[in-house]
């Protein structure tokens, strides 16, 4: 793939919020999601220790994943948040430059193991993540939404 072809990703920043906000809150309806941030909670994935991540593609906003740390593990674990990619953007690379970074960084911080839940109506997802190493685990979250959940190990 040329390099004007991939998505390009990047670390977003306190000012990418609106735009940030923007494709979490077109998650939040494509995916029909029950328990949501507001606005104000969702902030916090743009400052350490969580991270959140925005793709574009020739200049335009195409996909987010956010990651956050996850306590009351006896292991130091992260959990992979939020990972969207809008409709046009899709089979074009988005996703794996995502999870790319989320897990490049979660490696860099330190992290053992990267957890992350979905649901089966999500089969891409679910197919995606199983191809990169995910196994399924044990309910590891109270997300009433969640069917399946899966885990990394990133030593």
């Amino acid at each position: 793939m040329s390099a004007e072809n991939r998505p390009a990703v990047r670390l977003a920043e306190p000012e990418d919020l609106e735009r940030a906000w923007t494709i979490v809150a077109e998650y939040n309806e494509a995916v029909g999601v029950v328990e949501r941030d507001d606005r104000q909670s969702f902030g916090a994935y743009l400052r350490p220790p969580r991270a959140f991540w925005l793709a574009e593609y020739r200049g335009s906003v195409a996909g987010c994943v956010a990651l956050r740390p996850l306590e009351g593990r006896e292991e130091a674990a992260c959990e992979v948040k939020r990972l969207y990619v809008r409709p046009p953007y899709l089979r074009r690379g988005v996703a794996t430059a995502l999870m790319d970074a989320a897990e490049r960084h979660a490696q860099a911080a330190g992290y053992a193991a990267i957890y992350l839940d979905t649901f089966a109506a999500l089969s891409a997802a679910v197919r995606l993540y199983a191809g990169r190493g995910y196994e399924r685990v044990a309910r590891f979250n109270d997300n009433s939404q969640a069917t399946i959940f899966m885990r990394r190990d990133l030593r």
